[in-house]
């Protein structure tokens, strides 16, 4: 059965049933499940769908403005709506401090990264203040996009002092390996998790909608000798990522 066919008003549209726009935004939804519109293949225009259905534009538009919201489908600039494909999630451990690259190797998924600022530069008054620089400092200072399996998961900045990371194009792959090379890798840290919205230019990066549900990681990292390394603030998708803790019954 193709979409016109499926989307054919006789077969499920009920005057008394609820709004109409619902009752759409459900025939879309079960179109996408069953697989007649299947990942990444573009919805009919609105005007096509109004013709079809003989509802308004308004409510088709409002139909596919709700399958937006719920992260099914997705609009794309000058190109139309389309179905979003599954996004696989990954679930990382709250009991051990490691990279992102390290975190997606142990399951099995390749890591790429996109580089939106990687140099040395005057740190800010927060930059200061967090990694106890004296004045006149510069700082390392790492910003990407970071992929897996092909698919944008997080947005990753994080700053160094300068003497242990003198040189930020140096990291290409793992932030953590570099540092381990040089003895300055991190022992320990302490982590603050919240829930956001995504702000748009987020949102544009890792290929949501705007206002989509994210995790924003503010994350303090220590040597043995309790000198702070690495300062790092992460978005992650929160359609992709769960974190997971351990806790234990205290004596």
């Amino acid at each position: 059965m193709n979409v016109a066919e499926f989307l054919k008003p006789d077969t499920w549209f009920t005057a008394h049933a609820g709004p109409r726009y619902v009752q759409l935004r459900h025939r879309l939804e079960e179109a996408i499940n069953m697989g007649i519109l299947p990942p990444n293949s573009s919805l009919p225009p609105e005007r096509e769908i109004a013709e079809i259905t003989d509802l308004s534009r308004v409510t088709v538009r409002k139909a596919i403005h709700e399958l937006v919201k719920t992260g099914m489908v997705e609009q794309r600039q000058g190109s139309g709506s389309f179905v979003r494909a599954p996004v696989a999630r990954v679930e990382q451990s709250l009991s051990h401090l490691t990279s992102f690259t390290e975190d997606m190797k142990s399951r099995g998924l390749e890591t790429t990264s996109r580089w939106l600022e990687r140099g040395v530069f005057l740190p800010s008054p927060e930059e200061m203040m967090m990694l106890g620089l004296p004045s006149g400092s510069s700082v390392a200072r790492i910003y990407r996009l970071r992929e897996a399996g092909d698919q944008p998961m997080a947005l990753e900045r994080a700053s160094l002092p300068l003497d242990i990371l003198p040189n930020p194009v140096e990291v290409t792959v793992s932030l953590y390996d570099v540092l381990e090379r040089s003895g300055n890798r991190p022992v320990r840290a302490a982590q603050k998790i919240s829930a956001v919205n995504l702000t748009p230019e987020d949102a544009a990066l890792l290929g949501v909608a705007e206002g989509a549900a994210g995790l924003s990681i503010q994350r303090i990292s220590y040597l043995e000798s309790g000198r702070v390394v690495e300062v790092t603030k992460s978005v992650y998708r929160g359609d992709a990522y769960d974190f997971v803790a351990e806790l234990r019954l205290s004596d």
